[in-house]
C-alpha cells in the first residue's frame, strides 16, 4: 500500500456568495500530511469561507478538493476530518456539553466506554469537566469555543481545520489550547487554521498562506519568512507581530517572532 503524503489538494476552487458576490477565485493549495498551515489575512478576506470549503462544509462553484490522495468526499471522511467553525454554537446543539462531545464518536460507532474516556480526558485538558452537564447555550463565548474544539478533537481526526481557534479565549485557556494543538501536531495531525492575528501565528503554524483583502493569495511560505516581511504584510492590511516590529524599529538584524524569542535575544545582548 502506497504511503499517502498529501492531506489536501485544492485546485482552481471558486465560490460566490448567494447574492452573487465572488468570495474565492481559482484558489490552489496543497498541504502535506503533518503540516501546520495558517490562512492569514485581514477581516473580510474570505478565510472563514475557505475553511468551510476546504473542510467540505460547503461545495465550491467550480474546481476540486481532494483528501488523502483519494476521490472520497469529505462527508465520507468524518472519521478523519474535523472542522471548527468561527461560531462555536454551530457545533453545539445537544442538551448538554457532554452530549455534544460524545456525539461525534457515537456517529463513528466508537465504543461508548472508549468515547467517554476520550471525552473525560479532553474535558480535563481544556478545563471543561465542571461544565459537562451544562446546556451549551449557558456557556460563555470562550467556554463554547473550548467545548466546540473538544467536540472536533473527540473524533481523533487526522485533518483538523480551525477557524480562529483561540478567539475570545482568556490567556490561561489559550495556552492549554495551543499546547493541545502542538501535541496533536507532534503526533502527526495535519492542521489548517485561519486567523487575522499575526501575533498568534508562530504558535499555530509553520507555514503561512497570506491573503489580501480581496482573498487573493499574496504569498505562501515558511512562517519565519512571511511574518518578518513588514512591507508584504502591509500590502495585506496587516502588521508584523508586535515583538518583531519592536526589534525592527530598534534596528535589529535578526527579528524574533515571539516574546520568548525576543527575551532570548535580549538576554544574549545583555550578556
Amino acid at each position: 500500500m502506497d504511503t499517502v503524503t498529501r492531506a489536501l489538494d485544492a485546485r482552481a476552487v471558486s465560490y460566490s456568495y448567494p447574492d452573487g458576490t465572488s468570495a474565492i477565485e481559482a484558489f490552489d493549495l496543497t498541504i502535506e500530511v503533518g503540516e501546520r498551515v495558517a490562512l492569514v489575512g485581514p477581516n473580510g478576506a474570505g478565510k472563514s469561507t475557505l475553511i468551510q470549503l476546504l473542510g467540505g462544509l460547503i461545495d465550491p462553484d467550480s474546481g476540486s478538493i481532494a483528501y488523502f490522495e483519494s476521490e472520497t468526499p469529505a462527508d465520507d471522511l468524518r472519521d478523519r476530518i474535523a472542522v471548527l467553525p468561527q461560531q462555536p454554537d454551530e457545533y453545539l446543539f445537544n442538551s448538554t456539553v457532554r452530549d455534544d462531545l460524545e456525539y461525534g464518536p457515537a456517529q463513528l460507532s466508537i465504543p461508548k466506554a472508549q468515547a467517554r474516556d476520550r471525552v473525560d480526558a479532553l474535558a480535563e485538558r481544556l478545563e471543561l469537566t465542571g461544565l459537562l452537564d451544562q446546556p451549551p447555550f449557558r456557556l460563555s463565548g470562550g467556554e463554547q469555543r473550548r467545548a466546540a474544539l473538544a467536540s472536533a478533537v473527540a473524533v481523533d481526526p487526522e485533518l483538523l481545520l480551525l477557524d480562529e481557534p483561540v478567539a475570545d479565549i482568556d490567556p490561561a485557556y489559550r495556552e492549554r489550547i495551543l499546547s493541545l494543538l502542538e501535541e496533536r501536531s507532534e503526533d502527526g495531525d495535519t492542521q489548517i487554521v485561519s486567523t487575522p492575528n499575526v501575533d498568534l501565528v508562530p504558535y499555530l503554524a509553520d507555514r503561512v498562506v497570506l491573503l489580501d483583502a480581496t482573498g487573493d493569495v499574496v504569498a505562501d511560505g515558511p512562517t519565519e519568512e512571511i511574518l518578518i516581511d513588514s512591507s508584504l504584510l502591509e500590502r495585506c492590511g496587516l502588521a508584523a507581530p508586535t515583538v518583531t516590529e519592536l526589534f525592527e524599529t530598534a534596528g535589529a538584524e535578526e527579528l524574533p517572532l515571539t516574546v520568548a524569542e525576543g527575551a532570548a535575544r535580549l538576554s544574549d545582548l545583555l550578556e
